[in-house]
């Protein structure tokens, strides 16, 4: 049996803000997927996202043993990448070095992802399996213009859905008959993390921070404010309370108590006139940024491509089209594309038509040659 025709059983794991989702594989074939939400008030029990770890092993574990499904003998495990230093895209040996950059956030992302490798790697030590790490969020292709601030030293870093953003502008790019390293586009992932960002032939050239707060708010991130704001309204707070609103308990969850957007998005039909503004508003920044990255591109664009959960409610996307339809054709890709993304990573490897990375341990990039 060749490596074409052989079977291989094929594991995802993908820790998210507001959930934990997993699929198998055997070769192409997607046999199932169930995506478990963790509310935020729950979450916050935990003082880091690290000790999250045993609770969302214990998700996995009930899933496992309520539907009979047996690891031993799995090809291959795959989770998803969080905040290691930043790499370039493709996919990665899981190794101790990777782990523990990822629980140390070394690359500057504090982001469920996080849990992604060392669910693996709980599992590896059980059942076995090649273990892997696809597109990491902190995937660094930015501009050389994008990393500058107005901080002498400080750079911007990139932390945005890389996975699915990637994954959707190559699914898009092969509908139109192109490759993707042919167009440019403007791709926006909008679930409880939203990124928007630039692609322009083939590499995503600038992104805002969404691990780090920056941009729209979102079901679970605070979003960008003025600086001064920060330092009035947090005042006596602690930098961990300051963090927290970065990651989980930001946006919607600062507003409601709870980053469930179905439960928010039945307030706005309802006529909660709060509600109605606040959803509003997080659309309204989304729209924004998504300008921004117009001129990015310098109006070159080719597509504005929407991707994510939140693609389920027809409002933000009718909102978004009102605002930015002039800017490039919209298409929407509801959901995302991760699961399938990693999946197909791993069996390239396993089928050894692409050999799996190894994690440097170091930045991409650590500054301009020519700084000293």
């Amino acid at each position: 049996m060749n490596n074409q025709t052989k079977i291989y059983r094929i594991l995802v794991i993908n820790p998210g803000s507001t959930s934990t989702k997993l699929s198998m594989f055997e070769n192409e074939h997607h046999l199932f997927t169930t995506d478990v939400f963790h509310d935020s008030s729950i979450l916050r029990n935990f003082p880091t996202i690290n000790d999250q770890l045993d609770y969302r092993m214990a998700v996995v574990e009930n899933f496992l043993k309520e539907h009979d499904i047996d690891l031993t003998g799995v090809s291959a495990i795959v989770g998803r990448g969080g905040g290691c230093f930043s790499v370039t895209s493709g996919i990665y040996q899981i190794d101790d070095r990777l782990i523990q950059d990822t629980k140390e956030a070394k690359g500057g992302l504090y982001h469920a992802s996080m849990l992604g490798v060392q669910m693996a790697n709980v599992l590896h030590q059980e059942y076995g399996g090649l273990m892997l790490m696809m597109d990491p969020p902190v995937v660094d292709e930015l501009c050389d213009l994008a990393r500058i601030t107005g901080v002498k030293d400080v750079y911007r870093r990139t932390a945005s859905h890389a996975l699915n953003l990637k994954e959707t502008a190559r699914r898009h790019a092969a509908s139109l008959g192109k490759r993707y390293e042919d167009c440019n586009f403007i791709v926006c992932h909008i679930d409880g993390g939203i990124t928007i960002t630039a692609h322009q032939k083939g590499r995503m050239i600038d992104a805002n921070d969404g691990g780090g707060g920056e941009g729209p708010f979102t079901p679970t991130r605070m979003g960008s404010m003025a600086v001064t704001d920060l330092l009035h309204s947090f005042k006596g707070h602690s930098l961990e309370e300051l963090r927290s609103l970065c990651s989980q308990t930001g946006g919607l969850s600062s507003h409601f108590g709870t980053s469930n957007s179905d439960t928010i998005h039945r307030m706005v039909e309802n006529g909660n006139s709060e509600a109605v503004r606040v959803w509003n508003a997080m659309i309204y920044q989304i729209s924004k940024w998504i300008g921004a990255m117009s001129t990015v591109l310098k109006g070159q664009v080719d597509g504005i491509l929407l991707t994510g959960g939140l693609l389920r409610f027809a409002d933000l996307e009718n909102q978004i089209r009102e605002s930015c339809e002039w800017i490039a054709p919209i298409s929407v890709y509801p959901g995302e594309f991760e699961q399938e993304a990693m999946a197909e990573g791993a069996l390239r490897v396993l089928r050894g038509e692409e050999a799996p990375k190894i994690y440097p341990g170091k930045p991409v990039w650590n500054g301009f040659a020519d700084v000293s």
